[in-house]
């Protein structure tokens, strides 16, 4: 399923705590004014809901990939994982979810139409899984006819494909303008996307001025898209009037809204990584 047949979005309750009271206000607004209905996950123990919440995989499935990253492996980073089986009960998720023991975050999975790209890091993620036996598995979980893979860019822990690439349509992603990056990253995503056989068009890219290695502030690339709207996360820096014109140009005729993010982008993810939205119907 692709992002933009969803109408229904689900936020983490522990977006809620105080210190994100200020993006939550003006994130609601805009979700208000696009008429984008909208809930909360009750019990989370992060606000990174898209990376633990099952993947909708059609009208009437899903599928629970197992949530154990292995950056968050320490005894008080464990402590953060949610019971995603809690959390599905709570909100009477009317589908059970299929369960696969394959170990991905949902941030790492982009799709469209019978097709979907994956940061390889899911291969050292599952290393008692042979590379031909996963990408079997993982074709059959998700439902799909075509896996394609983008190099993980190893400065960014997580190695989430949502902050690198994104689906304008079947044959087109949206990329981070890596201009900036070693030329031996630049080249190798190029040629997966090439090798792929998808065009790509790019979009600003800036987090090199951020304080904390760490955040995602400038990176435009992980805006929420919905039936609805797509909505953009802002930085109030230079970048964000250039990101937009890129937007309208691809998303020609649809709504485009935006919302400053910097507190969660602070954190490390920003607005895809907060939502799990779904077609509800």
């Amino acid at each position: 399923m692709h992002d933009s047949t969803t109408d229904f979005l689900y936020l983490a309750d522990s977006l809620q705590k105080k210190k994100y009271s200020g993006f939550l206000e003006r994130f609601g607004q805009v979700l208000r004014i696009n008429d984008i209905a909208y809930g909360f996950l009750p019990d989370t123990k992060d606000i990174w809901a898209v990376d633990y919440m099952p993947i909708q995989i059609g009208t009437d499935r899903f599928v629970q990939f197992r949530y154990n990253p292995d950056y968050l492996q320490s005894q008080t980073q464990r402590k953060t994982i949610t019971d995603v089986d809690s959390v599905c009960a709570s909100i009477r998720l009317r589908l059970k979810p299929a369960k696969s023991e394959i170990v991905l975050d949902g941030g790492n999975v982009i799709q469209t139409g019978g097709k979907a790209i994956v940061c390889d890091k899911v291969f050292k993620e599952n290393p008692d899984i042979s590379e031909k036996e996963l990408i079997r598995q993982l074709k059959d979980a998700l439902e799909i006819e075509k896996l394609f893979f983008v190099p993980w860019d190893k400065s960014e822990c997580t190695g989430h494909a949502d902050g690198m690439v994104r689906f304008i349509d079947n044959d087109t992603v949206l990329i981070n303008d890596y201009s900036r990056e070693k030329p031996e990253f630049q080249r190798i995503f190029r040629m997966a996307l090439h090798n792929a056989g998808l065009d790509w068009i790019e979009i600003p890219y800036n987090p090199y001025e951020n304080e904390k290695s760490a955040s995602a502030e400038g990176i435009y690339l992980n805006y929420l898209q919905m039936k609805q709207a797509i909505i953009v996360p802002t930085f109030q820096r230079a970048e964000d009037e250039e990101a937009m014109k890129v937007l309208e140009n691809v998303f020609r005729g649809q709504t485009i809204a935006t919302v400053d993010s910097n507190e969660i982008a602070r954190e490390g993810g920003i607005l895809n990584c907060i939502s799990w939205n779904i077609q509800s119907s």
